[in-house]
C-alpha cells in the first residue's frame, strides 16, 4: 500500500521537474562547487533558503496557471487597462527574458560539453554545436510529454551522480548540519550567497511553470497534485545543489576552482576510475537540461504574452525556440560569448526579476481572477518577504552590471 502511494506521487511529477531541470544548469553547478571550495559547508543554509523561496514563488505561478487557465504573460497583460502601461510592461519583460535566454544559451551548451570534453579530449567548441543540434531536433519533433520525460530522466541522472558522490565524499555530518541550519555569512561570502540564490530563482521559469501546468492538468481539483509536483521536484533540485556543495566542501575546501570537473581527481581515491565518469555525466545532464530550458523559456514567454495557443506544438513557439538554439549553436562553435552581451542580460535580469515577482504577488491576490484561491495572509507575508529579497538581488545584479560597464 505504501509502495503504491509512492508510485502515485512519482506519476504526478511533471512541470515541477522541468523547473528543477532548468535551474540545475552549469551556472548552479559551478556556483555550488565554488561555494563549497571557498567556504566549506557554511553556505548550505543559502541553498535551503533559495529552494524555499523558489517553491513559494513557483507554487504561486503554478496556481495562477491552473485557476486562470492562462499563462503568466496573459495575466500580466490583464493587469493594465492603460494601453501605454500594458505595452511597456509586456515588452520590457518580453525583451529582457528573450535577451537573457539568448545571451546564456552559448554558455549552457559549452557547459554541457565540458564533461564530454574532459573524458574525450575533444574541444568544447566541437561538442557544443552537436549538443545544440540534438536539442533543436528534440524541439522540432517532440511535444510537451516528450520534453517532460527527457527532463525527468536528466534529473534522475543528476540525482544518482551528484548524490552518490556526496555520500562517498562527506564524512563530517555535524559540520554539514551546522552549515545547513545555522546561517552564517563568512567574510567575503555575500557575493556567493547572492549567486546561490540568483541561479535558483530564474525569471523565465515563472512563465514556463504557469504555462506547462495546463499541459498536464486542466482542473481545479488537480491543485493538490500541482503543489505536490512543485514541492517534490524543487526539493530534489535543492538536494542536488546541496550535494554538489557538500562534495566540494569535503574534497576541495580551500582550493580555487572554476569548474565542477575539478572534483574528479579528489574523488578517484574513493571511487577509482568511475570518478571522472560520475562527475562528467552529472555535468552533462545539468548542462543539457539547462540548454533545453533557455530556448524554452524564451518561446514560452513570447507565446504567453502573444496569446499563441497550442503550447509546445505551436509552429510559432517552435520557431522562437529554434532561433534561440541556433544562435547558441553558432556562438558556441566559434566561442563567441561577449562580455558586453552577458552584462546587458545581467542588467535586464536585475530589472525584471523584482518586477515579475511583484506582478506574481498582484495577480495571485486578484479576487476576480483567483476567487477563493488567492493567497492567505501568512503566504502573502512570506511572499512579499521573498519578493523584497528578490528585489535586493535584482538591484545588486543591476548595479554590478552597470559598474562593470563604467
Amino acid at each position: 500500500m505504501a509502495q503504491s502511494k509512492v508510485v502515485q506521487k512519482l506519476k504526478i511529477i511533471g512541470p515541477g521537474a522541468i523547473i528543477t531541470a532548468s535551474f540545475i544548469g552549469p551556472g548552479t553547478v559551478t556556483t555550488a562547487t565554488r561555494a563549497g571550495a571557498e567556504f566549506g559547508f557554511a553556505l548550505l543554509w543559502a541553498v535551503i533558503f533559495s529552494i524555499l523561496a523558489t517553491i513559494i514563488l513557483q507554487e504561486m505561478v503554478a496556481r495562477i496557471g491552473i485557476i486562470t487557465k492562462q499563462g503568466l504573460g496573459e495575466n500580466i497583460r490583464e493587469l493594465f487597462q492603460n494601453q501605454v502601461l500594458k505595452f511597456a510592461s509586456v515588452w520590457i519583460v518580453l525583451i529582457a527574458v528573450c535577451i537573457g535566454c539568448a545571451a546564456y544559451i552559448s554558455g549552457d551548451l559549452l557547459g554541457t560539453s565540458l564533461g564530454i570534453s574532459y573524458l574525450t579530449g575533444i574541444s568544447e567548441n566541437y561538442v557544443a554545436p552537436i549538443v545544440g543540434i540534438i536539442i533543436l531536433i528534440l524541439n522540432l519533433l517532440g511535444g510537451y510529454k516528450f520534453i517532460e520525460k527527457v527532463m525527468i530522466g536528466l534529473i534522475v541522472v543528476m540525482s544518482i551522480t551528484f548524490i552518490t558522490t556526496m555520500f562517498v565524499a562527506a564524512s563530517d555530518i555535524l559540520r554539514i548540519l551546522e552549515g545547513a541550519f545555522i546561517p552564517s555569512i563568512p567574510e567575503g561570502s555575500i557575493l556567493m550567497i547572492i549567486a546561490l540564490i540568483g541561479t535558483t530563482v530564474v525569471p523565465y521559469n515563472f512563465f514556463i511553470h504557469a504555462s506547462t501546468v495546463g499541459q498536464k492538468w486542466n482542473n481545479i481539483n488537480d491543485l493538490k497534485a500541482v503543489r505536490t509536483d512543485t514541492i517534490i521536484s524543487i526539493t530534489v533540485g535543492g538536494i542536488i545543489t546541496a550535494a554538489i556543495l557538500i562534495t566540494a566542501g569535503a574534497l576541495i575546501h580551500g582550493t580555487e576552482v572554476t569548474s565542477v570537473v575539478q572534483l574528479a581527481s579528489p574523488l578517484e581515491p574513493l571511487m577509482g576510475n568511475l570518478a571522472p565518469f560520475f562527475v562528467s555525466i552529472g555535468l552533462f545532464a545539468a548542462g543539457f537540461s539547462s540548454a533545453i530550458a533557455s530556448p524554452m523559456g524564451a518561446a514560452v514567454t513570447v507565446s504567453s504574452f502573444m496569446r499563441w495557443e497550442g503550447g509546445f506544438s505551436n509552429k510559432k513557439y517552435k520557431t522562437v525556440f529554434s532561433v534561440v538554439i541556433i544562435l547558441g549553436i553558432i556562438t558556441s562553435a566559434i566561442g563567441f560569448e561577449p562580455l558586453e552581451v552577458l552584462l546587458v542580460a545581467q542588467a535586464l535580469n536585475g530589472i525584471i526579476l523584482p518586477i515579475i515577482a511583484v506582478f506574481i504577488m498582484i495577480v495571485v491576490n486578484k479576487k476576480n481572477a483567483m476567487g477563493k484561491y488567492v493567497n492567505k495572509l501568512w503566504l502573502n507575508i512570506i511572499g512579499w518577504l521573498v519578493t523584497a529579497i528578490v528585489f535586493f538581488l535584482g538591484t545588486y545584479s543591476l548595479v554590478d552590471a552597470v559598474t562593470s560597464f563604467l
